[in-house]
């Protein structure tokens, strides 16, 4: 099961487990929902759509059975300054791949380091993306789009780095 133990929410509800069913979303693909921790009107008709291709009971309620239809919710790790290994050398690659004529900075190499020339690579690719540009690769970031084939900063890293 890909969201195991989690609660039954419904529109109206805030917080950590919506984000999940944001992601999760995000991940069927549907690139148009924001991970805000909302149960919003956005939220609600993705989560019908969901299920009604999914064969489920269109009811807007995400129980047992919805949650166990979705990808995995979980997020993918918050990197930065100072961070390492495998999904920073990932993250450096795609961001180097995609720079020429997209945010055209660099990290200025692929070593699994997050240093300043990474920083500002996130940084060019978040103005790119519509996000806010702090450096910091969260939830916000990691769901920018690539304009290729429904592929996002994180379908293209690798969700085998999503955490629990």
């Amino acid at each position: 099961m890909p969201n195991p133990g989690q609660p039954t929410i419904k529109p109206g509800d805030t917080g950590a487990v919506v984000r999940r069913l944001q992601r999760a979303l995000r991940r069927t693909p549907n690139l148009g929902i924001t991970v805000s921790g909302a149960f919003d009107a956005q939220t609600e008709t993705a989560v019908k759509e969901f299920q009604q291709g999914a064969g489920l009971t269109v009811d807007g309620i995400v129980g047992p059975l919805t949650w166990n239809a979705l990808p995995d919710g979980a997020p993918m790790p918050t990197l930065q300054l100072g961070s390492s290994g495998d999904v920073v050398r990932s993250l450096q690659t795609v961001l180097t791949n995609g720079a020429a004529g997209q945010w055209n900075t660099t990290p200025q190499g692929i070593d699994g380091d997050f240093g300043p020339n990474t920083e500002a690579s996130v940084k060019a690719f978040q103005i790119f993306g519509g996000v806010t540009a702090d450096g910091i690769v969260g939830d916000q970031t990691w769901s920018v789009s690539l304009h290729a084939a429904s592929r996002t900063l994180e379908t293209a890293v690798g969700l085998n780095f999503v955490i629990d």
